[in-house]
């Protein structure tokens, strides 16, 4: 299954419209032309990455020549984060995905927050002190 038909079977419906744009370039003249509440971005999209669609998003909106709009960034691996915390994106999820983390960050990002993916984050160690 397709990260789209993925992400249309979650949040979309008879109250949602998902719209698929294979071009990060076609992104930010989607949304001038049709406002979204929320865009899911996957790292590979077309010739311009997920990173650089959610920073061009942010500092369009930042300059006023576009309205806000909360982004999702799906990322590949977890050292995608460290990308997605630059980006300004306000949220991201790691694949595989699943429908009860992408329902739970889509919501939150809908609702106004924030959502930070901590699937397969690393345990964390404990070291003894000397």
């Amino acid at each position: 299954m397709s990260v789209f038909d993925q992400i249309n079977s979650v949040v979309g419906g008879p109250d949602a419209t998902v719209r698929w744009i294979r071009s990060g370039l076609a992104v930010r003249e989607e949304l001038n032309a049709r406002p979204a509440d929320l865009a899911i971005v996957d790292m590979q999209i077309g010739t311009m990455g997920g990173v650089a669609v959610a920073l061009d998003l942010r500092l369009e909106a930042d300059a006023g020549r576009l309205i806000r709009c909360p982004v999702l960034l799906v990322l590949d691996r977890r050292a995608d984060v460290f990308l997605a915390r630059r980006s300004g994106a306000e949220g991201w999820i790691l694949k595989p995905l699943d429908p009860i983390r992408l329902r739970r960050a889509s919501s939150a990002l809908l609702a106004g927050g924030t959502w930070h993916d901590q699937s397969f984050a690393p345990d964390p160690v404990a070291v003894p002190v000397k």
